[in-house]
Protein backbone atom coordinates (compact mmCIF):
# COMPACT_ATOMS: atom_id res chain seq x y z
CA UNK A 1 0.00 0.00 0.00
CA UNK A 2 1.18 3.69 -1.13
CA UNK A 3 0.16 6.59 1.30
CA UNK A 4 -3.57 7.04 0.57
CA UNK A 5 -5.90 4.36 0.83
CA UNK A 6 -9.28 4.20 2.00
CA UNK A 7 -10.68 1.52 4.86
CA UNK A 8 -14.05 1.01 7.04
CA UNK A 9 -13.28 2.84 10.70
CA UNK A 10 -14.48 -0.09 12.32
CA UNK A 11 -12.03 -3.01 10.71
CA UNK A 12 -8.92 -0.42 10.49
CA UNK A 13 -9.57 -0.43 14.69
CA UNK A 14 -9.75 -4.35 14.55
CA UNK A 15 -6.96 -5.23 13.12
CA UNK A 16 -4.42 -2.65 14.99
CA UNK A 17 -4.43 0.61 12.90
CA UNK A 18 -0.88 1.80 12.09
CA UNK A 19 2.09 0.47 14.10
CA UNK A 20 2.63 3.04 16.95
CA UNK A 21 6.08 1.71 16.91
CA UNK A 22 7.03 2.99 13.47
CA UNK A 23 9.48 5.95 13.35
CA UNK A 24 9.05 9.32 11.30
CA UNK A 25 9.06 7.71 7.76
CA UNK A 26 8.77 4.52 6.02
CA UNK A 27 8.00 0.70 6.51
CA UNK A 28 4.06 1.72 7.05
CA UNK A 29 2.79 1.19 4.10
CA UNK A 30 4.08 -2.40 3.73
CA UNK A 31 3.58 -3.77 7.33
CA UNK A 32 -0.67 -2.55 6.77
CA UNK A 33 -0.20 -4.87 3.47
CA UNK A 34 1.22 -7.68 4.72
CA UNK A 35 -1.13 -7.56 7.88
CA UNK A 36 -4.18 -7.29 5.98
CA UNK A 37 -3.73 -10.29 3.60
CA UNK A 38 -2.25 -12.14 6.25
CA UNK A 39 -5.07 -11.64 9.01
CA UNK A 40 -8.28 -12.30 6.68
CA UNK A 41 -8.80 -9.11 5.00
CA UNK A 42 -8.31 -7.70 1.09
CA UNK A 43 -6.38 -4.77 -0.34
CA UNK A 44 -8.39 -3.99 -4.00
CA UNK A 45 -7.06 -1.59 -6.26
CA UNK A 46 -8.99 0.98 -7.60
CA UNK A 47 -7.31 2.35 -11.38
CA UNK A 48 -10.13 4.37 -11.76
CA UNK A 49 -10.72 6.63 -8.31
CA UNK A 50 -9.06 10.27 -7.97
CA UNK A 51 -7.26 11.11 -4.56
CA UNK A 52 -5.42 14.56 -4.31
CA UNK A 53 -2.42 14.42 -2.12
CA UNK A 54 -1.01 17.74 -0.37
CA UNK A 55 2.20 17.64 0.39
CA UNK A 56 4.68 19.97 2.40
CA UNK A 57 6.75 22.16 0.70
CA UNK A 58 9.23 21.94 3.85
CA UNK A 59 9.59 18.49 5.55
CA UNK A 60 9.82 18.58 9.37
CA UNK A 61 11.98 15.37 9.07
CA UNK A 62 15.79 14.85 9.64
CA UNK A 63 17.47 14.81 6.23
CA UNK A 64 18.64 11.32 6.25
CA UNK A 65 15.62 9.13 6.12
CA UNK A 66 17.83 5.75 6.02
CA UNK A 67 18.02 4.90 9.21
CA UNK A 68 14.49 5.50 10.19
CA UNK A 69 13.31 3.56 6.75
CA UNK A 70 15.92 0.71 7.38
CA UNK A 71 14.28 0.17 11.53
CA UNK A 72 11.13 0.30 10.43
CA UNK A 73 11.49 -2.31 7.63
CA UNK A 74 13.12 -4.71 9.99
CA UNK A 75 10.25 -4.15 12.70
CA UNK A 76 8.22 -5.18 10.25
CA UNK A 77 10.26 -7.88 9.25
CA UNK A 78 10.73 -9.27 13.13
CA UNK A 79 6.82 -9.30 13.41
CA UNK A 80 5.40 -10.60 10.37
CA UNK A 81 7.70 -12.01 8.07
CA UNK A 82 8.76 -15.72 10.27
CA UNK A 83 12.31 -17.00 9.04
CA UNK A 84 11.90 -14.94 5.92
CA UNK A 85 13.03 -12.20 7.51
CA UNK A 86 16.27 -12.63 6.87
CA UNK A 87 15.44 -11.52 3.41
CA UNK A 88 15.07 -7.75 4.77
CA UNK A 89 18.51 -8.04 6.49
CA UNK A 90 20.02 -8.75 3.79
CA UNK A 91 18.50 -6.35 1.84
CA UNK A 92 19.74 -3.38 4.32
CA UNK A 93 23.49 -5.83 4.63
CA UNK A 94 22.99 -5.95 8.43
CA UNK A 95 23.64 -9.08 10.27
CA UNK A 96 20.44 -11.06 11.48
CA UNK A 97 21.68 -11.48 14.96
CA UNK A 98 23.22 -8.81 17.03
CA UNK A 99 22.31 -6.15 14.55
CA UNK A 100 23.00 -3.23 16.69
CA UNK A 101 19.55 -1.38 15.36
CA UNK A 102 17.25 -0.68 17.90
CA UNK A 103 13.49 -0.97 16.29
CA UNK A 104 11.84 -0.57 19.66
CA UNK A 105 9.35 -3.24 21.48
CA UNK A 106 7.63 -5.42 19.19
CA UNK A 107 5.83 -7.93 22.06
CA UNK A 108 2.24 -5.64 21.39
CA UNK A 109 2.35 -5.88 17.45
CA UNK A 110 3.17 -9.88 17.88
CA UNK A 111 0.80 -10.33 20.48
CA UNK A 112 -1.88 -8.60 17.88
CA UNK A 113 -0.94 -11.39 15.40
CA UNK A 114 -1.44 -14.07 17.94
CA UNK A 115 -5.06 -12.31 18.89
CA UNK A 116 -6.05 -12.15 14.86
CA UNK A 117 -4.99 -15.65 14.11
CA UNK A 118 -2.75 -14.69 11.60
CA UNK A 119 -1.71 -16.36 8.64
CA UNK A 120 2.04 -16.94 8.27
CA UNK A 121 4.14 -15.33 5.99
CA UNK A 122 4.61 -18.27 3.51
CA UNK A 123 1.30 -18.43 3.03
CA UNK A 124 1.06 -14.70 1.72
CA UNK A 125 4.13 -15.79 -0.61
CA UNK A 126 1.68 -19.00 -1.69
CA UNK A 127 -1.71 -17.75 -2.21
CA UNK A 128 -0.83 -13.62 -2.72
CA UNK A 129 2.78 -13.31 -3.92
CA UNK A 130 3.48 -16.14 -5.39
CA UNK A 131 5.77 -14.29 -8.23
CA UNK A 132 8.13 -12.64 -5.03
CA UNK A 133 11.34 -14.81 -5.59
CA UNK A 134 12.73 -16.43 -2.18
CA UNK A 135 16.29 -16.48 -1.39
CA UNK A 136 15.82 -18.96 1.26
CA UNK A 137 19.10 -20.76 -0.35
CA UNK A 138 21.53 -17.43 0.83
CA UNK A 139 24.41 -18.97 3.62
CA UNK A 140 26.28 -15.54 3.32
CA UNK A 141 26.19 -12.30 2.28
CA UNK A 142 27.63 -8.44 3.11
CA UNK A 143 30.58 -7.00 1.48
CA UNK A 144 33.24 -9.61 0.22
CA UNK A 145 36.95 -8.14 1.71
CA UNK A 146 40.84 -9.43 0.70
CA UNK A 147 43.43 -9.65 3.59
CA UNK A 148 45.70 -7.94 1.05
CA UNK A 149 43.52 -4.43 1.31
CA UNK A 150 41.06 -4.80 3.49
CA UNK A 151 39.58 -1.00 2.63
CA UNK A 152 38.62 -2.78 -0.59
CA UNK A 153 35.48 -4.51 -1.37
CA UNK A 154 34.43 -7.17 -4.18
CA UNK A 155 32.38 -4.61 -6.35
CA UNK A 156 30.31 -5.01 -9.53
CA UNK A 157 32.05 -2.56 -11.41
CA UNK A 158 30.43 -0.72 -14.49
CA UNK A 159 26.85 -2.35 -15.54
CA UNK A 160 28.52 -2.91 -19.33
CA UNK A 161 31.58 -4.30 -18.84
CA UNK A 162 30.47 -7.44 -17.02
CA UNK A 163 33.54 -7.73 -14.84
CA UNK A 164 34.06 -7.18 -11.66
CA UNK A 165 36.31 -4.80 -9.68
CA UNK A 166 37.67 -3.93 -6.40
CA UNK A 167 36.44 -0.27 -5.19
CA UNK A 168 36.91 1.34 -2.03
CA UNK A 169 34.32 -0.22 0.50
CA UNK A 170 30.91 1.73 0.64
CA UNK A 171 28.55 -0.79 1.56
CA UNK A 172 25.86 -0.42 -1.55
CA UNK A 173 24.03 -2.44 -3.62
CA UNK A 174 27.23 -2.58 -6.20
CA UNK A 175 28.91 -4.47 -3.50
CA UNK A 176 25.91 -7.21 -1.73
CA UNK A 177 27.36 -10.26 -2.12
CA UNK A 178 25.68 -13.61 -1.87
CA UNK A 179 26.51 -17.02 -1.39
CA UNK A 180 24.07 -19.41 -1.72
CA UNK A 181 23.76 -23.07 -0.82
CA UNK A 182 24.27 -24.52 -4.27
CA UNK A 183 28.30 -22.50 -4.10
CA UNK A 184 27.26 -19.70 -6.55
CA UNK A 185 28.44 -16.19 -5.57
CA UNK A 186 25.88 -13.43 -6.65
CA UNK A 187 26.76 -9.67 -6.81
CA UNK A 188 24.55 -6.42 -7.23
CA UNK A 189 20.83 -6.26 -7.11
CA UNK A 190 18.82 -9.50 -6.79
CA UNK A 191 15.84 -9.95 -8.87
CA UNK A 192 12.72 -9.25 -7.30
CA UNK A 193 10.34 -11.90 -8.65
CA UNK A 194 10.40 -15.22 -10.16
CA UNK A 195 9.63 -13.48 -14.10
CA UNK A 196 12.69 -11.50 -13.80
CA UNK A 197 16.38 -14.03 -14.01
CA UNK A 198 19.07 -11.51 -14.43
CA UNK A 199 20.37 -12.18 -11.05
CA UNK A 200 24.59 -12.15 -12.17
CA UNK A 201 27.03 -14.51 -11.23
CA UNK A 202 30.70 -14.99 -10.47
CA UNK A 203 32.36 -17.13 -13.70
CA UNK A 204 35.40 -17.90 -14.10
CA UNK A 205 35.90 -17.44 -17.97
CA UNK A 206 39.68 -16.53 -18.62
CA UNK A 207 42.06 -14.65 -16.64
CA UNK A 208 39.59 -11.78 -15.26
CA UNK A 209 36.66 -13.17 -13.55
CA UNK A 210 33.17 -12.15 -15.17
CA UNK A 211 29.38 -11.48 -14.36
CA UNK A 212 26.76 -13.40 -16.10
CA UNK A 213 23.41 -13.90 -15.79
CA UNK A 214 23.27 -17.29 -13.24
CA UNK A 215 20.68 -18.87 -15.64
CA UNK A 216 22.52 -18.35 -18.79
CA UNK A 217 25.79 -19.60 -16.64
CA UNK A 218 24.21 -22.75 -16.01
CA UNK A 219 22.54 -23.45 -19.03
CA UNK A 220 25.92 -23.06 -21.07
CA UNK A 221 27.34 -25.13 -18.49
CA UNK A 222 29.65 -22.46 -17.31
CA UNK A 223 32.28 -22.67 -14.09
CA UNK A 224 30.11 -21.03 -12.07
CA UNK A 225 30.56 -22.94 -8.80
CA UNK A 226 32.96 -21.95 -5.72
CA UNK A 227 33.98 -23.63 -2.62
CA UNK A 228 34.75 -20.43 -0.15
CA UNK A 229 35.41 -20.77 3.86
CA UNK A 230 35.38 -17.58 5.78
CA UNK A 231 39.18 -16.05 6.36
CA UNK A 232 40.00 -18.91 3.40
CA UNK A 233 40.18 -18.84 -0.27
CA UNK A 234 37.37 -18.55 -2.96
CA UNK A 235 38.51 -21.69 -5.15
CA UNK A 236 35.98 -22.57 -8.33
CA UNK A 237 34.96 -26.07 -7.98
CA UNK A 238 36.06 -26.92 -11.45
CA UNK A 239 38.76 -25.42 -12.98
CA UNK A 240 40.23 -25.43 -9.45
CA UNK A 241 41.48 -21.43 -9.57
CA UNK A 242 41.08 -18.68 -7.08
CA UNK A 243 39.51 -15.74 -7.24
CA UNK A 244 42.09 -13.20 -6.06
CA UNK A 245 44.04 -10.06 -6.06
CA UNK A 246 46.90 -9.15 -8.24
CA UNK A 247 48.79 -6.05 -8.59
CA UNK A 248 48.30 -3.53 -11.61
CA UNK A 249 49.45 -0.21 -12.56
CA UNK A 250 45.92 0.07 -14.60
CA UNK A 251 43.85 -0.37 -11.69
CA UNK A 252 42.87 2.86 -9.87
CA UNK A 253 43.66 1.37 -5.95
CA UNK A 254 46.73 -0.54 -7.28
CA UNK A 255 45.26 -4.23 -7.40
CA UNK A 256 42.80 -5.46 -9.97
CA UNK A 257 40.75 -9.39 -9.85
CA UNK A 258 42.69 -12.55 -11.58
CA UNK A 259 41.70 -16.12 -11.62
CA UNK A 260 44.87 -17.93 -11.35
CA UNK A 261 46.26 -20.93 -9.44
CA UNK A 262 45.93 -20.45 -5.42
CA UNK A 263 48.29 -18.56 -3.91
CA UNK A 264 46.88 -18.59 -0.20
CA UNK A 265 44.75 -15.45 -0.50
CA UNK A 266 42.38 -14.80 1.95
CA UNK A 267 38.41 -13.87 1.83
CA UNK A 268 35.93 -12.47 4.51
CA UNK A 269 32.19 -11.88 4.13
CA UNK A 270 30.41 -9.76 6.44
CA UNK A 271 27.55 -12.21 7.63
CA UNK A 272 26.92 -16.24 7.47
CA UNK A 273 23.68 -17.46 8.09
CA UNK A 274 24.69 -21.40 7.88
CA UNK A 275 27.29 -23.48 7.76
CA UNK A 276 28.91 -22.77 4.28
CA UNK A 277 29.10 -25.46 1.80
CA UNK A 278 32.19 -27.41 1.14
Amino acid sequence: LIGCFVVDRKYFEEIGLLDEGMEIYGGENVELGIRVWQCGGSVEVLPCSRIAHIERAHKPYTKNLTAHVRRNALRVAEVWMDSYKSHVYMAWNVPLQNSGIDIGDVSERKALRSRLKCQPFSWFLSNIYPELRSYSDTVAYGVLKNSLRNDLCLDQGPDTDNVPIMYLCHGMTPQNVYFTSSQQLHLGVLSPTIDDDDNKCLVDVNSRPRLLECSYAATKHMKLTWTFAQGGAIQNLESQRCLELVESRQSEFTFQLAIQDCTGQKWTITNILTVLPQ
